[in-house]
């Protein structure tokens, strides 16, 4: 009966929660992001780590040339070519900021783990009818020799930051203007020489 219950303890998770609590879901390109993981156990657990795992997908639309098996009116078999459209997923940024490490949670424990990091890598959020960019964020107690305890993904939004607008200050100033001691016209009082006639200024 113990080896039973230790065989299935492997292949089940531990009676735990974890959660994902922020300070804020929408962010701008390198924002700080902050938060904690609320976590409670009704067994004893010895925790590898505590963490968030922060990732950024890529859902885009494409083309998939295939084969597929078809009967011919003979009787056999035979292959024709087939375009499909598939949905392809990738992950674009994760990261994996750690509230705590190696840490024993007793039965009945609850508790708090402040993480953070910064949203500094990816795309911003995207949707469009062919292409899409999520970022989500999910809190996970990591378990040795069991299945990981894990909270439901939350969805947040990523922006670019607003482009930095930079104002010129235009300075103007008065101009004053002297006749020439010899031709008579008129020029700036900061030139010492006559653009007409080039005759020298005198002080």
């Amino acid at each position: 009966m113990g080896f039973f219950k230790k065989f299935t303890d492997k292949l089940t998770k531990p009676k735990a929660t974890v959660s994902v609590k922020l300070d804020k879901n929408s962010f701008t390109w390198g924002d700080k992001l902050e938060g904690k993981l609320a976590v409670s156990s009704e067994e004893e657990v010895d925790a590898t780590e505590i963490r968030a795992e922060l990732r950024c997908e890529e859902k885009k639309k494409e083309w998939v040339h295939t084969t597929e098996t078809i009967t011919l009116s003979g009787g056999g078999h035979g292959t024709r070519p087939v375009t499909k459209e598939e949905w392809k997923t990738r992950t674009i940024f994760s990261e994996n900021p750690q509230g705590s490490g190696p840490i024993h949670l007793s039965a009945g424990y609850r508790g708090e783990f402040p993480f953070s990091t910064n949203v500094a890598g990816g795309e911003p959020s995207y949707s469009g009818g062919d292409r899409s960019v999520t970022w989500t964020v999910k809190g996970v107690i990591g378990i040795k020799g069991r299945p990981d305890v894990t909270s439901p993904m939350s969805g947040i939004q990523v922006a670019t930051a607003p482009a930095t607008v930079t104002t010129e200050k235009i300075v103007e100033r008065e101009v004053v203007m002297i006749p020439c001691q010899y031709c008579g016209s008129l020029f700036p009082q900061t030139v010492t020489t006559c653009p007409k006639c080039g005759a020298q200024r005198k002080a």
